[in-house]
C-alpha cells in the first residue's frame, strides 16, 4: 500500500518552549517510518488538528492536536490486538492462522524480549488468576459478566474466552477445597492442642453468621491464626444451632479431642448459649481445669465498649470539639485563618486536626488529642472569625484532656492486636492488669469528675477481669522473664492485703493444670504384655515386671504384688535402723557385732519367707546371679523415696531472665523443650490461647460488622469458600500453581 503524505499545517511553539517532534514540523517532509501507516491514513480535520483513520474499519483516532502529538501506540494496539472489528473478523474467517496474521497484522519490529515472547497462552491459568483476584479483593462473582471487564480482558489477551458465572464460582470453590486440604494436613501434624474463637455477624435478614477461627502453635513453635469455618445459623439466639456449629467444626477439622480453649464474643450473652457452650466445652475438653478455659468476652470488644461509654459520658463536650473541627475543616478560608493563628501563636504541635469517623473510636480519640494540643488556637479563633461562636470553654478542654488520658490507656492496651503479627497469650496480661490497676486507682480519686467517669468503667471491667484473670495469669507465668513474680507484684497492687488468696488461686491452678498434663502422658494404670512363653503378666505404672521362674499356675496373683511391695517397703526401714544403731554403738564392738548377726539372721529369715511365699524353690542360696541384684533394687527404692522436683517447680524456682526488647518467648521454649518435655507441651497450648475474636481491622469498631446483601445472597458453600479462602490467601496459604484436580460445577 502506498503511504499517503499529507502536508502539515505549521504549528507555533508552545509557551513552555517544549520541542515539537520532527514528525510535525512543517519543513521536514520525510517519510513516516512507523509500520502503522500501512493501515492508517492521516486526515486534516481542522486548524492544527490531524487524525488517523483506519483503512479497514474507517474509525478515526487522535494524532495531532495543536502542539500535542498523540503518538502511534494506540494505533498499533487497534490492529495488533484485534480491536479493529474488520481485522478480527478476517482473522477468524481465515483458514490458515499464519497466513491471516501475516495478511492483517502489522509487521512487528524485532525486539529483544526474552522470557515473554515464547510464553504460550493458558486458559486454565487465566481462570485460576481471575478466581484468585475475586477472592482476594472480594469482587462479586458477576464481574465476569460485566461488559467493561470483558472488554478489558479481551484487550489484554484476545485469545482469552471469558468464563461464565457458574464456572468462576466452581473455580473459587475448587481453590478453597484444595487449600482446605493443605491446611487440614498441616493442622493434623501439630503436636499440641488448638483454641477456637467465635465471632458473630448478622445480615439484614437477621440471619446469623458464625466465624470460627483457630489458633495454634506448630512444630517449629510458630503461632498461627486462621479462619476455619463460616457457619449460617437461624439467629444469634439459636443456642442449639451455635452448639452444632462448634461440633461441626471440630468434626470437620478432626479436632474432637484437641480443643484447648474456646473464646466467645459478648454477642453470645444469652445465658442458655453460655451454659450450653460451657457444657460442650467441658465434655470436649474435660482435662483442662474441668472446662474452665472458656473465655466469655473479646478483649478488643470490651475495651471498645469502655471507650464508647467514656465518650458518651461527656458527649456534649465531645460534640463541641467535633463541631469546632468541622467549622475549620469545611471551609478553606477558616482553615487558612486557623493555621495562620497557629503560626502566630507558635504552637509546637505537629498534629493536624481532622473530622473523626464515629464508627472507629480511635479516630475520635486522635481528633480530641490533636484538638487538645491546638486548644490555644481554638480559643483565639473567635476573635479572628466572628461567625465562630461554639468555642469550648477552659473547663471543657480540661474534661477532654482527662478523657483523653483514659482513652489513651485503652488505645495503648488494644494496640497489641494491630501489629503485623498476632501476640501470644502472655502479652495480654500486662495490658489487662494495667487497665485494671489504673481504673481501680481512678475510681477512688478525690476529683469528682474522674471518679464519676471511671467508676462505671471499672464495674464493667471488673466482670471481664474476674472471668479471665486466671487464664491471663497462667499465660504470663509461662514467660521466663516474669513467671509467678509478676503475678505476685501486680496482685499486691490490685488486691492489697487480699493478694495472697488470689495468688494462691493462680498457683494452685497452674499446678493442677500441670498434673493433668502429667496424667495424660502416663500410660493406663494397668496394661498387659505378652511374655515369650505366651503367658501374660500385668504391667503397672509403665514398668514390666520380669520373673526368672514362671509361677506355678502360669500367672502372678495380685496378692503377690502386695506382699512383694510390702517386703521392699520394709527393707529400707531395717537398713535405716541398722545405720542408726551403728552410729550410736560405734564404741561398743561386741554389741555391734551381735546386732549385726541378729540383723543378718533376720534378713535371711525374711528372704526365706519371701521365697516360700512367692515361688516355691529348692535353691538354698539367697543371692541370685552376681549377688548385686538386691543392691539395684535397694538403690531404686531409696531413689524413689526421695521426692523429685517437678518440671514446673524447677522452672518456677530458676532465676528470671533479664527483660530485653523483642524477646522471643516461643523461641525460648523451642530451645528448652528438651529440658522441660511436659511443661513445654503445656506452654505451647497456653501461649496459643486467643483473647480476641476480631481481626486487626475491626479492633476499634463501635458497630458490629454486618454481612452485606451480596454475601448473604450466596449459597452457604460459596460464601464459606470466598471468605475462608481470602483469609488463607492473606495468610499466605494459597499455592501459586493452578491445581486442576478439584472441579466444582454449579
Amino acid at each position: 500500500m502506498e503511504t499517503a503524505i499529507i502536508p502539515v499545517t505549521p504549528i507555533t511553539p508552545t509557551d513552555n518552549n517544549d520541542l515539537v517532534s520532527s514528525e510535525v514540523q512543517p519543513n521536514k517532509r520525510r517519510r513516516k517510518k512507523s509500520i502503522v501507516w500501512d493501515h492508517f491514513t492521516v486526515e486534516t480535520v481542522g486548524d492544527g488538528c490531524i487524525r488517523a483513520c483506519c483503512n479497514q474499519c474507517k474509525k478515526s483516532f487522535a494524532y495531532i492536536t495543536g502542539s500535542k502529538l498523540a503518538g502511534t501506540s494506540h494505533l498499533k494496539r487497534h490492529i495488533a490486538l484485534g480491536i479493529c472489528p474488520v481485522s478480527r473478523q478476517r482473522n477468524q474467517q481465515a483458514s490458515d492462522t499464519k497466513t491471516a496474521n501475516a495478511t492483517y497484522e502489522p509487521r512487528k519490529r524485532q525486539r529483544a524480549t526474552p522470557g515473554f515472547a515464547n510464553i504460550p497462552f493458558n486458559q486454565e491459568r487465566c481462570n485460576h488468576e481471575i478466581a484468585k483476584m475475586i477472592i482476594m479483593h472480594e469482587y462479586p462473582l458477576h464481574i465476569v459478566e460485566h461488559p467493561g471487564f470483558i472488554d478489558f480482558a479481551r484487550t489484554l489477551q484476545p485469545q482469552f474466552n471469558m468464563v461464565s458465572f457458574n464456572t468462576i464460582q466452581g473455580d473459587c470453590v475448587a481453590m478453597y477445597l484444595n487449600e482446605k486440604q493443605r491446611l487440614l494436613n498441616f493442622i493434623n501434624e501439630i503436636p499440641g492442642r488448638i483454641s477456637l474463637t467465635l465471632d458473630l455477624r448478622i445480615s439484614n435478614q437477621t440471619v446469623g453468621y458464625v466465624f470460627i477461627t483457630g489458633q495454634f502453635i506448630d512444630m517449629e513453635w510458630n503461632l498461627h491464626r486462621c479462619l476455619l469455618n463460616v457457619v449460617m445459623v437461624p439467629s444469634s439466639d439459636s443456642d442449639c444451632a451455635l452448639q452444632q456449629a462448634v461440633v461441626s467444626c471440630l468434626s470437620d477439622w478432626h479436632l474432637e479431642n484437641r480443643l484447648f480453649t474456646l473464646g466467645l464474643d459478648q454477642s453470645f450473652s444469652n445465658v442458655n448459649i453460655n451454659q450450653n457452650l460451657r457444657a460442650l466445652f467441658s465434655v470436649r475438653n474435660p482435662y483442662m481445669l474441668h472446662g474452665q478455659f472458656l473465655i466469655g468476652n473479646c478483649f478488643a470488644r470490651v475495651l471498645s465498649l469502655l471507650a464508647q461509654e467514656a465518650l458518651w459520658s461527656v458527649g456534649e463536650t465531645v460534640k463541641k470539639i467535633r463541631d469546632s473541627v468541622k467549622f475549620v475543616k469545611t471551609s478553606d478560608t477558616h482553615e487558612e485563618t486557623f493555621f495562620g493563628l497557629k503560626e502566630q501563636l507558635k504552637v509546637p504541635s505537629m498534629k493536624d486536626i481532622f473530622i473523626d469517623d464515629q464508627t472507629k473510636w480511635n479516630t475520635t480519640y486522635d481528633m480530641l488529642a490533636a484538638a487538645c494540643e491546638l486548644k490555644q488556637v481554638f480559643l483565639c479563633l473567635e476573635t479572628s472569625i466572628p461567625d465562630y461562636n461554639i468555642a469550648p470553654s477552659m473547663d471543657d478542654w480540661k474534661q477532654i484532656e482527662i478523657l483523653c488520658t483514659y482513652l489513651k490507656l485503652f488505645f495503648d492496651a488494644v494496640s497489641i492486636l494491630t501489629g503485623p503479627t498476632y501476640p501470644n497469650a502472655s502479652a495480654f496480661y500486662h495490658e489487662v492488669s494495667k487497665v485494671q490497676l489504673e481504673l481501680t486507682h481512678a475510681a477512688m480519686s478525690n476529683d469528682p469528675f474522674i471518679s464519676n467517669l471511671t467508676k462505671p468503667l471499672k464495674e464493667k471491667f471488673d466482670r471481664y477481669w474476674s472471668d479471665c484473670f486466671l487464664v491471663l495469669a497462667i499465660a504470663v507465668v509461662m514467660d521466663p522473664r516474669f513467671k509467678m513474680k509478676l503475678v505476685e507484684f501486680s496482685f499486691s497492687r490490685i488486691y492489697g492485703d487480699d493478694a495472697g488468696m488470689w495468688i494462691k488461686i493462680v498457683d494452685d491452678g497452674i499446678h493442677e493444670l500441670y498434673l493433668e498434663y502429667i496424667a495424660q502422658a502416663l500410660p493406663p494404670p494397668e496394661t498387659f504384655v505378652e511374655e515369650r512363653n505366651g503367658s501374660i503378666i500385668p504391667e503397672q505404672n509403665g514398668g514390666v515386671i520380669l520373673k526368672t521362674e514362671p509361677p506355678e499356675d502360669g500367672y502372678l496373683h495380685e496378692e503377690g504384688y502386695l506382699q512383694e511391695e510390702q517386703t521392699h517397703e520394709a527393707a529400707p526401714q531395717e537398713v535405716s535402723h541398722h545405720e542408726v544403731a551403728h552410729q550410736e554403738d560405734s564404741h561398743h564392738d561386741v554389741a555391734h557385732r551381735e546386732l549385726s548377726d541378729q540383723e543378718v539372721d533376720s534378713q535371711e529369715i525374711t528372704h526365706q519367707e519371701e521365697a516360700s511365699q512367692e515361688v516355691p524353690s529348692q535353691d538354698p542360696l539367697i543371692s541370685i546371679g552376681d549377688g548385686l541384684s538386691d543392691f539395684e533394687v535397694y538403690i531404686s527404692e531409696i531413689s524413689g523415696s526421695h521426692q523429685m522436683k517437678s518440671e514446673l517447680d524447677q522452672y518456677l524456682e530458676e532465676s528470671l531472665l533479664p527483660r530485653v526488647q523483642d524477646f522471643d518467648i516461643l523461641g525460648w521454649w523451642k530451645l528448652n523443650k528438651t529440658k522441660y518435655p511436659t511443661l513445654s507441651r503445656m506452654a505451647s497450648d497456653i501461649l496459643s490461647m486467643p483473647f480476641s475474636t476480631v481481626g486487626p481491622d475491626s479492633v476499634f469498631d463501635t458497630e458490629r460488622k454486618k454481612m452485606d446483601n451480596y454475601h448473604s445472597s450466596l449459597r452457604p458453600v460459596t460464601l464459606e469458600a470466598l471468605i475462608c479462602a481470602k483469609d488463607w490467601l492473606q495468610y499466605g496459604g494459597l499455592s501459586q500453581s493452578c491445581d486442576g484436580n478439584v472441579k466444582m460445577e454449579f
